[in-house]
C-alpha cells in the first residue's frame, strides 16, 4: 500500500472549498484564506502530485437530458473466468455508468440510465446477452434519493 500524506491545517482548508465546488479559482480561494494564489496553486499541486486529488469531476442533471431510468443490475457469470470480459464489455456500453465486482448472490452489480422503460429493456437485453452472462436480474430505481460524496469526504478530511 502507498503511504499516508500529512495535510496540514491549510491543505485541509483548501480541500474543504474545493470538495463543495471543484471550480472555484485559486485567486478566490487565496482571499477567503488570506494568502497568495500561488500558495494555494504549489498546495493543490502537492496534493494532485501526491494522488490525494485526482483531477475534477463535473456532475450533470441526468434528468434535464432526458435520462430519467435509472435501474441495477446483478450479473450472474457462467464462471468467474469471465469476469475482466464481460467487464471489458460493460465498459463499451455507455448506458452502464457503475460497474463493481461484488461477493454474495452476483459476480457484477451495475448501474444503467436510460430514457425509458424501453430503452432500459434494450440495454438490460444487450447485457444478457453477453458471452459469459448466464443471466441477470434488475431493480430498477423509484428515486435516486442520496448521490453525495461531499459529506464523506468532509469527514475524511475533518479527520486527518
Amino acid at each position: 500500500m502507498g503511504r499516508f500524506i500529512k495535510l496540514d491545517e491549510l491543505d485541509r482548508q483548501i480541500l474543504d472549498i474545493l470538495i463543495d465546488n471543484t471550480r472555484t479559482a485559486f485567486t478566490d480561494i487565496a482571499k477567503k484564506l488570506l494568502i497568495s494564489a500561488g500558495t494555494v496553486h504549489v498546495r493543490v499541486k502537492k496534493m494532485e502530485d501526491a494522488g490525494i486529488i485526482k483531477g475534477s469531476s463535473l456532475t450533470l442533471e441526468y434528468r434535464k437530458l432526458g435520462y430519467t431510468f435509472i435501474a441495477y443490475i446483478g450479473l450472474f457469470l457462467e464462471t468467474t473466468q469471465k469476469t475482466k470480459f464481460v467487464l471489458e464489455q460493460l465498459h463499451l456500453n455507455p448506458h452502464v455508468t457503475v460497474a463493481h465486482i461484488t461477493t454474495g448472490k452476483f459476480n457484477i452489480f451495475c448501474k444503467i440510465r436510460a430514457k425509458s422503460t424501453d430503452h432500459a429493456k434494450d440495454i438490460i437485453f444487450s447485457i444478457d446477452e453477453i458471452d459469459g452472462v448466464s443471466r441477470t436480474e434488475t431493480m430498477i430505481s423509484l428515486e435516486e434519493s442520496i448521490n453525495d460524496k461531499k459529506r464523506l469526504m468532509h469527514k475524511i478530511f475533518n479527520e486527518l
